[in-house]
Order: structure tokens, then sequence, then C-alpha cells
């Protein structure tokens, strides 16, 4: 048995992990620390809702393999908890016949990943699934689908809590000592309340008295496991058990402009560019979403915080450690036109527009206004390359996810079963029954 665990990161890999040892060990008493003051702040709240079919990864790949599994049981979970989910579809968009090499490879890693009744087509087949969309070939993924990721979070920490576990926010790991008896964690606790069963805070307390409420400092523990999906902060998390500095993570924000509600017609589902391989950025796509926004985006420019959403978002010490990493350097002067096309198209919304207008040309910047941002755990190694898969790193009583980058949303339920499997072994079906 595994007796206490605690899951670091309150986002949709945190409590599908937090979920799933619950389910294969009930005896277990699990933990999730969250640092806000409430859960999916972070790359699960703010991205574009995408649930990715597996077009683009390396067959065999941790990405490829765990996408498809993931796309089925996130199927299934939403279904049965009556969260919305729809099958929107994706076109992937060739603009010019230098593409056509590099979408055929993609058509070719999603028949080998097993991606359900993709179809080329000619321009004209384009139109008639996408009609303001223009390019010579596309790749058509029916199934590619969009969903609300907070909305699946709420039911996972739903979950956790029926299951008996925990959800504690506003607690933030600045530490973890490992000792004889277990695992321990240093808090640094700010507002901390504790999440009732139906996944509220009581909110008795006055509005003067929550302001009064002060940052205290605990030492929580033992634990026998502990999980840590802290994302943003994957790798300072990591050094507090002596994990490698690399990969780094390095914060890329990307900014979203929104379609005005009257253009929304000149998008029916996903229109996407075809990858430049050399980037895990997939470029600036359209994306509906399920409250039927349309989004315009993201662009990829690096950020002056692990958590900065805003151009003018600074923290001196994130930025210090992402100009200090060898790796980041290495990356600037290898990239750097790439790094200045972004940042122009950050200052210009007309060059922000003009990227899209090529998937999409009656598009015009009177069509767009501000949208959301996030930002992306991008991980980078000591030698500049940008890691592309999952990466874990297990030792002894711990398991750190360094890096989940997407599909890591779409793959979550699926990631945890995989985390899991090589920390609680699954309980075996009694023969003589």
């Amino acid at each position: 048995m595994a007796g206490r665990i605690a899951v670091v990161g309150g986002g949709i890999l945190g409590l599908a992990v937090a979920r799933r040892l619950g389910q294969v060990d009930p005896s277990a008493a699990v933990t999730v620390f969250e640092k806000e003051q409430d859960i999916a702040r972070h790359q699960t709240g703010r991205n574009s809702g995408v649930v990715h079919a597996g077009l683009y990864y390396t067959p065999g790949s941790l990405k490829a393999t765990l996408c498809r599994r993931g796309v089925g049981l996130l199927r299934e979970y939403v279904d049965a908890r009556g969260i919305r989910y729809e099958e929107c579809g994706k076109v992937v968009v060739a603009v010019d016949d230098t593409e056509i090499d590099r979408l055929k490879e993609i058509a070719r890693r999603a028949e080998a990943n097993g991606v359900p009744d993709c179809r080329w087509l000619d321009a004209a087949e384009l139109r008639a699934i996408e009609p303001h969309a223009r390019g010579v070939a596309a790749l058509h993924s029916p199934t590619t689908a969009i969903v609300d990721y907070p909305a699946v979070c709420r039911a996972l920490r739903a979950d956790v809590l029926d299951a008996g576990g925990a959800v504690r926010t506003g607690a933030q790991v600045v530490g973890i000592e490992e000792k004889a008896d277990g695992v321990w964690l240093r808090l640094r606790a700010r507002g901390t309340a504790p999440v009732a069963p139906n996944g509220h805070h009581p909110d008795g307390a006055s509005a003067a008295a929550k302001a009064e409420v002060r940052e205290v400092t605990e030492l929580v523990g033992p634990f026998d496991l502990l999980v840590s999906c802290a994302g943003l902060h994957s790798d300072q998390v990591a050094a507090f058990t002596g994990e490698d500095p690399s990969p780094r993570i390095i914060p890329f924000r990307g900014d979203y402009w929104l379609l005005r509600p009257e253009r929304r017609d000149l998008v029916r589902g996903l229109i996407y560019p075809v990858p430049d391989p050399r980037y895990p950025f997939l470029g600036i796509h359209l994306t509906k979403r399920v409250d039927g926004e349309i989004l315009v985006g993201p662009n990829a420019v690096l950020a002056g915080a692990r958590e900065g959403y805003t151009l003018g978002t600074l923290k001196g010490g994130d930025l210090r450690e992402t100009l200090a990493w060898p790796g980041m350097r290495k990356l600037a002067k290898a990239h750097w036109k790439t790094g200045a096309k972004e940042m122009l198209r950050t200052a210009s919304k007309r060059a922000f527009v003009a990227e899209a207008r090529r998937y999409v040309p009656e598009l015009t910047a009177a069509d767009v206004v501000r949208g959301p941002a996030g930002v992306r755990a991008q991980a980078v190694a000591r030698d500049g390359s940008l890691v592309d898969d999952f990466v874990l790193a297990h030792r002894g009583r711990v398991l750190h996810v360094r890096n989940a980058p997407s599909p890591g949303a779409t793959a979550s339920l699926a990631i945890a079963e995989y985390i899991v499997a090589k920390l609680v072994p699954e309980p075996q079906a009694d023969p003589t029954s």
C-alpha cells in the first residue's frame, strides 16, 4: 500500500495523477498542493482547448502513444460527466507547393499513429470544409476536438475529494526534504483554506479578515510518495531533490486575438499551418472554442517571467535564470531571426493578422480584438535543443514530470496511468474468486 502521497501542482496533470492514485490504491491518502488560490490557473486554464488527435508526433514516441490513449480516455471521461466536447475537426493547410512534402510527412505520421479518418484534400475540397480558407492542399482530421479543460479539472478535483483525498490551494512548495520516515514538503502558505466536499472554499470570513491572513511557512509530511507536476516551475521543484538542472524551463508567451462575433463565420473549426519541424511551436492558427469564440494565434515570444502573461510583466529572478542558462544563449544564437519575426508580430497587430491571412485571406486587422495570453513551459536542454517529448525523472520515492508539452492536456489521463503504473502496483485479481 502506498500510504500518504503528495502531488505538487493543481493543473490538469496533477489532478489526473491524484485521481488515478486513488483509483489504483483506494487506501492511499492523496493530497494535492497548489500554490494558487484555485486550480488550473496557468497552462491548463490558458490554452486553446484543443483535443489533439495525434497528427504530428513521431510514431512510437511517448507523445504519440499517450496522446492516442489520452484522447479515448478523455472522451469517455467528459461524456460520463456531461462536459461539452465537440469534434469540430481540423485542417492542416499547405499554402503553396513548398509545404506539400511536409504535409505528406504529417499524413504519414497520422496514419502510423492510428489517427482515424484523416483525408487528403485538394483546394476545392478544403473550401468545402472551410469555405474561407485557402491553400493548395490540406490534411483533414475530423476527430480533432475542443473541450473546456478547466471544467475537466473541476471534475477531477471532485473525484479526488470524493475518494477521500484533499486539494490544498494557496500552498507553494519551497523545499523538499527526504528523511528516513519519508518525504517532507516545506510550504509557503498564504490565505490557505480547506476545500469542502463540493469543491468550494468556505466564504464565511469577512474581506477584512481574509486580508489579514499572513504568509506562513510550514513543514508537512511525511509522505511515502511524491509526484511533482509543477509545469512552469517543474525544474525549480526538481532542484529541491537534487535533480539535474537540465532541461531548464524557458517561458514563452503566446498572445491571442479574438474574432469579433460578427466575423466568426470565417472559421468553422480549426485551421492550422504546416508546422516547421525545427520548432515545437505550431505557428499562428485559427481555433474555435467550446464557448463559440474564435482564437487567432498564438505567437511565441520570450516571456519576462515564468508567469509573464503581459509584455510588461518582468520578474528579475526569472529573467536572470533564463538568460544565464547556456541552452538559452545557444538557442537565441541559432534562431534569432525567427525570434525577431515573433517580436514584430507581438508589436504589430497588422503583422500578426497578416500571418493568419495566409490561411484566411478575408481576415483583416479590423476583424479582431485583443484576446487572452498564455505561457508555454518550454524545456530547453543545456546544448540549446528544444525538448519535445514528455520527460520524467524518477528516483526512490519521488517522481518529477520535467516536461509535459502539448498534447499534455489531451494526454493527461493517459500520462497519469503511465506515471502511477511506475509508482503503485495495480491490484491483481484473485485467481480463486
